[in-house]
């Protein structure tokens, strides 16, 4: 017979051992953003967390003000142009964040056939993108997010708003539905849900109140190709757009810049230009010019309300379902700021430089015919 002091020292270590166990199963939902670091088991090298660095202890949100990327070339060529990253700036929060939320909620209010929606195949991964941001969130932004387990909460601290830790379940409302709802009251960012199928990545689910001219919901159970079926010149990286949304890897980010030069962010994104005449971000049709269009050629352009829209655009692997999470951040920047810069002329010879590439339908796609000529003479002048 064991001797007492053994016996008691065995029913520590037991209840210990039991202790660790529930914690770590309470805190495993935080793993993907946990620096665990590079580790052994059971003889094998485990592959390391994804490692999100914190934004430094004296962020301010409301004094950080947008970046400014400036993705202007004379000659537009539609490329793949790589640049690897890393995931810690997947997410960018500035003093834009809380209007853009309260915008979000009242277009999710009065135009969710519009901006949201889902299929069945993407339930699954909608599920995992609620709680993979959250992480995110909460591993990048602590100040301004936090959770409670014991009752199941996730706190915005900037929008004072309590959101169910667990993404909602059926309960009249499709499920997937709602939660990409409360998706867009925790980031600005626009979202896409991609699989891969046999005859391409196919669009499951969105979450999109920012489109430039298109009405997301007519991209919902296409592909790629199908997609971006009125883009200009798209055959010349559909292939090559397949290929590497099939190879990115977990962890792995990688930037592309489809416009001119390569842009220096830490992010896996596309630096994607355009010129909007108006400060809108929900604007669902007019920006391009579609086959079969009328429009009016070298308008008179309302300077004091055209804007240069940049989007910054993300692309993730999701590590449980191997969806593709297509993410994009909009930059509104007013013409009048550009020229102040003393950009003014570069940004005319981009505007000049849309049809004298390998893509010269984008002069009429993105709109060029009509306030081209406008907007040029006012940067030049």
């Amino acid at each position: 017979m064991l001797p007492s002091i053994v016996l008691v020292a065995l029913v520590l270590l037991c209840g210990i051992g039991w202790t660790l166990h529930a914690v770590l199963q309470k805190r495993g939902r935080n793993a993907p953003f946990r620096d665990v670091g590079t580790e052994k088991q059971h003889g094998a090298v485990k592959k390391p967390a994804l490692t999100v660095n914190p934004v430094a202890d004296d962020f301010d949100w409301e004094t950080t003000e947008p970046h400014k990327f400036r993705p202007f070339k004379p000659i537009y060529h539609i490329t793949m142009a790589l640049r690897s990253s890393t995931p810690s700036d997947l997410i960018a929060i500035d003093s834009n964040y809380l209007s853009r939320i309260q915008l979000r909620q009242g277009l999710i209010r009065d135009h969710a056939h519009h901006v949201v929606g889902s299929l069945p195949s993407g339930a699954d991964a909608v599920r995992e993108t609620y709680s993979y941001i959250q992480d995110f969130l909460l591993a990048c932004y602590p100040a301004l997010f936090s959770r409670d387990d014991e009752k199941g909460r996730f706190h915005n601290h900037v929008t004072k708003r309590s959101l169910p830790l667990e993404p909602p379940a059926d309960d009249g409302e499709d499920a997937g539905i709602a939660t990409l709802k409360l998706l867009g009251e925790m980031v600005e960012d626009d979202l896409f849900l991609l699989r891969a199928t046999p005859e391409g990545h196919l669009c499951t689910a969105f979450l999109c109140c920012f489109p430039s001219g298109f009405d997301p919901a007519e991209k919902l159970g296409k592909v790629l190709k199908d997609i971006h079926g009125p883009v200009p010149s798209y055959d010349k990286i559909g292939a090559s757009m397949e290929r590497f949304f099939s190879r990115l890897e977990v962890g792995k980010s990688v930037a592309r810049n489809n416009v001119s030069r390569p842009v220096q962010f830490a992010t896996p994104a596309i630096s994607r230009w355009s010129v909007n005449m108006t400060p809108e971000l929900f604007v669902v049709s007019g920006n391009h010019i579609n086959k079969g269009d009328a429009y009016e050629e070298g308008m008179d352009v309302d300077i004091s309300k055209a804007q240069i829209r940049v989007e910054l655009q993300t692309l993730t692997r999701l590590p449980k379902t191997q969806a593709i999470l297509f993410s994009f951040k909009t930059y509104l920047y007013p013409v009048t700021d550009i020229k102040a810069e003393g950009l003014g002329p570069e940004v005319a010879d981009a505007i000049e430089g849309l049809p004298r590439g390998n893509a010269p339908g984008m002069w009429k796609y993105k709109g060029g015919v009509r306030w081209g000529k406008s907007i040029c003479a006012y940067l030049r002048s």
